[in-house]
């Protein structure tokens, strides 16, 4: 018996590989939950900032300090990359990640093909999240806490995407690269977090030394 894709098992028989995947329920509901929380982000920034081109002396509910001011990074050129606001991204690219999370929940399964265009996306979402905040803290020198929320759930969207995508075989990598990242998945993400939280924190050092002193 001959197959045209598929492994030979101990009594001869052929095992057909299956040419979709699907996702256990803790990947779905990240999914649903970072593409929720983006989505959030997005829309808040985007009536903030439709209500700053109406008003320019609007003051977003975010603006705490001269650090923590959502207004002075929305007026930044950066804020406008493509030409229009960037969240208008966030609106358009978050609840596609909730639907295919809620799809996953609901029993889904999609081609490689999707799960490599997913990763994709979620490569540039990160990219492009990291990029902002760098411009953030060494060129407009302030931060919006609702960017902030947006950057965390893209960093976790993108690594738990790109885990599954090695665990399943959908990315290819050697062996021990697989089962180093199966077994220790949770390092990349709270390495990150917390090398955003330094740079964060050394950039304003003294300002936020002023909040601590009596």
């Amino acid at each position: 018996m001959t197959g045209s894709a598929g492994s030979t098992g101990g009594a001869g028989r052929v095992r057909a590989i299956s040419p979709t995947s699907g996702a256990g329920r803790a990947l779905a509901w990240l999914l649903i939950v970072t593409g929720g929380l983006g989505a959030l982000a997005s829309f808040v920034i985007t009536l903030d900032k439709f209500q700053l081109l109406q008003d320019p002396g609007f003051a977003p509910s975010c603006n705490l300090s001269p650090v923590l001011s959502c207004s002075s990074v929305m007026r930044s050129e950066q804020a406008g990359v493509f030409g229009f606001p960037n969240p208008l991204l966030g609106l358009l690219t978050y609840p596609v990640v909730i639907a295919i999370g809620a799809a996953l929940l609901a029993g889904a399964r999609f081609r490689r093909w999707f799960w490599l265009a997913l990763n994709a996306g979620a490569v540039f979402g990160a990219a492009f999240c990291m990029w902002l905040m760098s411009q953030a803290l060494y060129e407009i020198g302030a931060l919006c806490l609702w960017c902030c929320l947006a950057w965390a759930a893209t960093i976790a969207l993108f690594w738990y995407t790109t885990v599954h995508n090695l665990r399943h075989g959908i990315v290819r990598a050697p062996r021990r690269v697989v089962a180093g990242v199966t077994e220790f998945h949770w390092a990349v993400p709270v390495t990150w977090y917390l090398t955003v939280v330094m740079l964060i924190a050394t950039r304003w050092w003294s300002y936020w030394q002023t909040l601590l002193s009596p």
